[in-house]
């Protein structure tokens, strides 16, 4: 699976050419799976990042030191639109498949109520208080949908994540400042990341305009900054799996409530 910043540029390029398929490969991968890349077809770049320690003894003293050495190295991927003769779950079904509303809430529960986040609710805002460490959220009736209720969670427990007893991220002091939105910029990656995770609408995100402003401030001031905010995002979201993935046995062994996500 890719992730950070390769997520979010497959994302954009593969709905720029309108491509079905989620899965992305190297052409030796889509051989060695029987598939051949059709004549004509453009690969995207796909980037790895990553860093070794490198031990160094120096020639004088005979004392060891430690350095990190970080490194890039680029593919180019191909999506499986651009491939033939693949094994049939490459390809989505013409066919959508019908999810029962209780097995889609199933999903939801699994992923959030294991998280031990102190969520409150009432009120018409949804947020973070890093002060005093809750989640504030409107009754679930305020929302149009379950979809949109568990999207806008996603989004408040990425900036859970953060707290200073957490993964320790810098929150802004006030609204418009740029580590204020460069926040907002992770956590509305990572709520993109849920929603996929999820099988959620990626379009239920109401970015209001003041918002986006302030966001593009803080990417055209730094050429990088979308990178690490995809890479803080990434972690963010593997946080909170981290609290799934020891609890989703326990929870299909129970009776569902449809509304255990509900004060």
């Amino acid at each position: 699976a890719y992730s950070g910043i390769n997520c979010l540029y497959l994302w954009a390029v593969g709905a720029d050419a309108g491509y079905a398929s989620a899965y992305w490969m190297t052409y030796k991968q889509a051989v060695a799976l029987g598939g051949q890349v059709r004549r004509g077809e453009t690969g995207s770049l796909s980037v790895y990042f990553n860093a070794v320690s490198k031990t160094e003894t120096d020639a004088n003293t005979g004392e060891e030191s430690s350095r990190l050495i970080r490194f890039m190295r680029h593919y180019v991927v191909f999506n499986a639109d651009q491939i033939d003769g693949l094994p049939p779950h490459f390809t989505p079904s013409a066919e959508l498949a019908v999810v029962e509303p209780s097995t889609r809430q199933a999903a939801i529960d699994a992923f959030f109520v294991p998280i031990p986040v102190d969520i409150r609710y009432g009120g018409d805002r949804a947020f973070f208080s890093p002060s005093h460490d809750f989640v504030q959220m409107p009754r679930k009736a305020a929302f149009k949908s379950q979809d949109y209720f568990a999207s806008t969670l996603g989004h408040e427990c990425c900036h859970w994540t953060g707290h200073q007893d957490r993964l320790a991220r810098t929150f802004g002091k006030r609204f418009g400042d740029d580590a204020y939105a460069f926040e907002e910029i992770c956590a509305t990656i990572g709520q993109s990341l849920i929603c996929a995770e999820l099988d959620l609408p990626t379009d239920l995100h109401d970015s209001h305009a003041s918002y986006v402003d302030h966001w593009l401030k803080v990417l055209k001031a730094d050429k990088t900054a979308i990178i690490h905010a995809a890479s803080k995002a990434e972690q963010a979201v593997r946080y909170l799996k981290s609290f799934s993935a020891n609890a989703v046995a326990d929870i299909e062994e129970e009776p569902h409530d449809e509304n255990a996500l509900q004060s």
